[in-house]
């Protein structure tokens, strides 16, 4: 070929045919001593994949030296090639080329998208899928060379690969070809018997459309209707799946012939699709309608705005022809638009793809606009990893090792301590990029770190570390509360709600289970705990010696109180009334949260007023036994005022997701409204630990919450809290 260069490829200036012949001298060099299956000298390969992208194609000189570099590299990943005396971009096709010369897909039936996915990764010149496309063809006009376990790899790998990506850039002439020459080696006998039949009915077809399109002509004519007519046979494949779709015999494929006019027009949408129905008209007119096969996409188009009038008539002698009729408007979109063919023919797509595989459709139909730089990178939303065994693994872009080993198996990843990619160690949180190898390394002692989720992007990895430190902090809380009981215990303190969340709030931990997960792993002394309950003690110790150094007869007068309540004298002091409580110097107390009807009694502190306590709250004996000075009688109004007060009730409930929308619907039957509510899971018990506060009129109403929440099915137990 090297003595043919210039006549091969005439349509070249002499830069392109320079640029050729340089590419073609590394090549034969390079592969002089290589042969193919048949004896035949490699080069036999470029060669004929070269004319292929120049003269079927009609692709640029520096796709055609792409295709001979990439193949002297292939070959022979030692060879050097003179990168400086070719354009940057012939060197990213060929690398492009042999990137996606490496994938050997598994199991091609099942993942062909991903794998057509990480073929137009790999091109980052939008040329190298067509480039491949080229090559395909020319290994399927040649497979008979290959032995049988390749040959039929090779047929497989077209038809779920090279077909649907030749398919959507618009290689229609090739993409029928790969399709019939696929045909003619997976089912043989049903190829000739198709091939043979649309021989046969060659003569009859072209007679069919000279008598059917005459007199269409006229009228059309005579109508001032302009069209350009397309005319268009199916392939054999195409008839063969027809045939099966349908459940039907060659005859039975009515499309195996089909017309298409395409009304010339400039005017508005409604005019459009007169003129479509008024072609219509005369088609019909002149031959037999099958009404049960009128398809009209013109009043309805289809959900990807195809637009089309599909009919199948009858002529005299009896034979079917599908005849589709649109303007060009409609056939442009249908063709290069969103409703392309491949669009709605059932082939999986993805909107990113679908604009890259646009964009080269347009640059192939005009290739003297074609500027490479123009056309959109492949998206590159995903990153595309081998296991060591050769699996494809599809990844958010920016995945980690870590992410990778997640997505092999949950059980990996949480026990993953490293990796290897391509061979060389790395850390976990090693970035991946598309074609990497990538082997997990684990360890028996590792477990997931907070940390892990600074780096890790995939949501499979993200959700299951979360659940794993989830998992863990309950199992650490559970261990805190048990400790903390025990400790509070051998203290004798009482650490109430209030004091509890005044806690957690100042020493800054998110919520309760946090603070008890604290204690369980360690990380949260608890002295600081013990100190806090005895600070406020004594400061309950300090407003009482205050107290005493400035009481005068108000003293005595609240000594003599107290000790004629316990006489039980039936004097009262204060009158508590809800609805002027903020305008009193009276405060209801946090730790047991006092209610309409209650029975309560009043503390007096050094600065906040009295508090309001209840009779049965877990301080009152200590308050009542150690400053009995200090203690106010109090009684509630006569009657409920307007106000509200927040209560708290403790609930412990099976662990069933029923039960919790049961509690609020049954609270919210009284005149209760909920304030908080709070769920902790008891792993160990199997239960749900719920603290509720509601807003109540009065203790009337929380007894009734709570004696009918008694009542449902998975409650255990409920009290005031």
């Amino acid at each position: 070929m090297a003595d043919s260069l210039d006549t091969n490829f005439p349509h070249y200036d002499e830069a392109g045919r320079d640029l050729i012949r340089k590419a073609y001298g590394i090549a034969l060099a390079t592969l002089k001593d290589d042969l193919r299956d048949n004896g035949h000298p490699f080069m036999e390969h470029p060669d004929n994949v070269a004319m292929i992208v120049s003269d079927e194609i009609g692709l640029q000189a520096e796709c055609v030296a792409a295709v001979y570099l990439h193949e002297s590299m292939r070959k022979h990943p030692d060879v050097l090639i003179p990168w400086n005396e070719f354009p940057s971009d012939v060197r990213t096709m060929a690398e492009g080329l042999n990137k996606i010369a490496t994938i050997k897909p598994k199991d091609t039936a099942l993942e062909a998208e991903n794998y057509k996915k990480l073929i137009v990764q790999y091109s980052a010149d939008p040329r190298v899928t067509v480039l491949k496309i080229a090559d395909r063809l020319e290994v399927m006009r040649n497979l008979s060379l290959f032995p049988k376990l390749s040959r039929e790899r090779k047929i497989l790998e077209t038809l779920m690969l090279y077909i649907p990506l030749a398919h959507q850039l618009g290689l229609y002439n090739i993409k029928s070809e790969l399709e019939d020459i696929y045909f003619r080696y997976a089912d043989p006998e049903q190829y000739r018997a198709i091939t043979n039949k649309l021989k046969a009915t060659e003569k009859d077809r072209e007679k069919l459309t000279e008598e059917f399109i005459e007199p269409l002509k006229k009228d059309l004519s005579n109508a001032g209707i302009k069209y350009k007519l397309k005319i268009r046979t199916k392939t054999a494949y195409s008839i063969y799946r027809k045939m099966q779709k349908q459940k039907v015999p060659f005859e039975g494929v009515y499309d195996v012939f089909a017309i298409r006019f395409i009304i010339d027009c400039d005017v508005s949408h409604d005019e459009e699709v007169a003129l479509c129905w008024k072609a219509f008209s005369y088609v019909t007119k002149e031959y037999e309608q099958d009404t049960n096969r009128l398809r009209d996409w013109l009043t309805k188009p289809k959900p990807n705005g195809y637009e089309s009038l599909h009919i199948t008539v009858k002529n005299k002698d009896g034979a079917y022809i599908e005849v589709q009729i649109r303007t060009k408007r409609m056939d442009d979109e249908a063709e290069n638009g969103h409703a392309a063919h491949w669009s709605y023919k059932g082939i999986k797509h993805e909107e990113s793809i679908d604009r890259w595989m646009n964009s080269v459709r347009y640059n192939l139909e005009h290739p003297a606009q074609m500027k490479p730089e123009d056309v959109p990178r492949p998206p590159e939303k995903e990153i595309f990893v081998f296991t060591p065994s050769g699996e494809l693994r599809i990844l958010p872009k920016g995945s980690s090792v870590l992410d990778f080993a997640f997505n092999i198996h949950s059980g990996l990843g949480v026990k993953c301590i490293g990796g290897k990619v391509n061979g060389k160690a790395v850390p976990i949180k090693e970035k991946l990029k598309t074609g990497d190898v990538v082997e997990i390394m684990s360890g028996k002692n590792q477990k997931p770190a907070r940390d892990w989720l600074n780096w890790v992007v995939s949501s499979k990895a993200r959700n299951k570390i979360r659940q794993m430190l989830h998992e863990a902090e309950y199992e650490k809380a559970a261990q805190g509360k048990e400790i903390l009981e025990r400790r509070l215990k051998n203290w004798k303190l009482d650490f109430p709600d209030g004091m509890k969340a005044d806690f957690i709030k100042k020493n800054h931990f998110d919520n309760e289970n946090a603070f008890f997960a604290a204690i369980g792993d360690g990380t949260l002394d608890l002295n600081l705990v013990k100190e806090a309950i005895l600070e406020a003690d004594t400061e309950h110790e300090k407003a009482i010696e205050e107290a005493k150094e400035n009481e005068t007869a108000h003293t005595e007068s609240a000594k003599a109180a107290w000790e004629s309540q316990a006489a039980g004298c039936n004097d009262d002091i204060l009158v508590i009334n809800a609805k002027n409580l903020k305008g009193l110097d009276y405060k209801m107390a946090k730790c047991c949260n006092p209610v309409f009807g209650d029975d309560v009694f009043g503390f007096v502190t050094r600065d906040k007023g009295i508090t309001i306590h209840r009779i049965s709250c877990p301080n009152a004996s200590r308050l009542i036994s150690m400053y009995p000075y200090r203690i106010q009688r109090v009684r509630w109004a006569d009657t409920p005022s307007s106000g509200s007060f927040q209560a708290s009730i403790k609930i412990e409930a099976a662990m069933e997701q029923a039960v919790l929308n049961q509690i609020m619907e049954t609270t919210v039957a009284f005149k209760a409204s909920v304030r908080d509510f709070h769920v902790s899971e008891n792993q160990r018990n199997g239960t749900y630990d719920i603290n509720m506060k509601i807003s109540v009129p009065s203790n009337g109403e929380i007894d009734k919450v709570i004696s009918q929440l008694k009542l449902l099915k998975y409650i255990l137990k409920v009290r005031r809290g």
